[in-house]
């Protein structure tokens, strides 16, 4: 598959929970860094989120490599990742769940059609400019050829259009979400926010949206502004995602795609602790000695790169 040169990122990644508990954690910065390059390399090999070189399976010593970074540091976002469940180890290959649906190229396919289609129009009309045709009749007379590609991925539209059953999805939402308020019109409004979060989330995501919002209390109007939410809030982009992510489900209780949070987080520091890591605050930076470790650790980058390549051409 070739690549692409986009990922998808909401803008609201950093209030998303799994986030808010790594940013409590030790080098949270590096663990963080870790996770972008990781998305941006399984975007770079659009191979469905699975980290593969050829029938290689990507090891912690490689992404190092890659991500010029300590291995300790990659193995220890691996296993915070996959604690998390945002990565996933399967026969000893590195995988990122999910990732077809909440990276979809399809928004990205129907506009490379609808491109070709344009650029082949702006050719023709130029060739008649060419010839010197000036006349409006022999223009409109003129059928532009589009490739039986191009005609597929319109047709493979037009059915999705006509497949959107607005009322059956407004039931669904009344069948499950009875403490919101009812939905009395379809607007075009709602047709197209409808529309648009159908272009990237299933209708199993619909249903687990309006479970989740049934199930919290501070979306039903237990908040201390007595607000409450409505059919067209849980279907704008941003206020879906959060939903679908369980951000708005009571605690202790979790719900939808939450997960626990794991036990080794909810071990306080001791007195011991406390105190080494105040020495640690406390102690002068050796600016020689960091330099030094920095270039040990650079060698070190350099000889992996090697062993590598001689990995790969064995």
């Amino acid at each position: 598959m070739a690549d692409v040169k986009w990922i998808k990122i909401t803008t609201d990644i950093f209030d998303d929970e799994k986030i808010l508990l790594i940013e409590s954690l030790p080098d949270s910065y590096a663990i963080i860094t870790v996770w972008f390059k990781l998305l941006c390399l399984a975007g770079k090999q659009n191979n469905s989120g699975v980290f593969m070189m050829g029938k290689i399976a990507y090891t912690d010593k490689m992404l190092a490599t890659i991500f010029r970074m300590k291995e300790s540091t990659v193995t220890m976002s691996l296993n915070t990742f996959e604690q998390f469940g945002m990565v996933e180890t399967i026969d000893g290959v590195i995988t990122i769940p999910n990732w077809g649906k909440h990276q979809s190229l399809d928004a990205y396919e129907k506009k490379k059609a609808y491109d070709r289609k344009y650029r082949m129009e702006q050719r023709e009309k130029q060739r008649l400019l060419a010839e010197g045709s000036n006349d409006n009749r022999t223009a409109s007379r003129t059928t532009v050829v589009v490739p039986e590609e191009d005609k597929e991925e319109e047709k493979e539209l037009d059915i999705d259009k006509e497949k959107t059953d607005y009322k059956s999805l407004v039931d669904l939402y009344h069948s499950i979400c009875k403490s919101f308020p009812s939905v009395r019109s379809l607007s075009e409004a709602r047709k197209k926010a409808i529309k648009a979060r159908l272009n990237t989330y299933s209708l199993d995501d619909f249903k687990t949206v309006f479970e989740n919002a049934e199930a919290s209390a501070f979306l039903k109007g237990s908040n201390d502004r007595n607000w409450q939410a409505n059919f067209d809030w849980l279907i704008a982009d941003k206020n879906f995602v959060k939903v679908l992510e369980g951000n708005y489900q009571d605690k202790p209780k979790r719900y939808g795609r939450k997960e626990p949070v794991p036990g080794w987080m909810e071990h306080s520091l001791g007195k011991e602790e406390e105190e080494a890591i105040q020495r640690m605050v406390n102690t002068p930076i050796d600016v020689e000695e960091l330099e030094r470790l920095e270039a040990e650790h650079e060698k070190e980058l350099a000889a992996r790169a090697e062993r590598l390549k001689k990995i790969l051409k064995e």
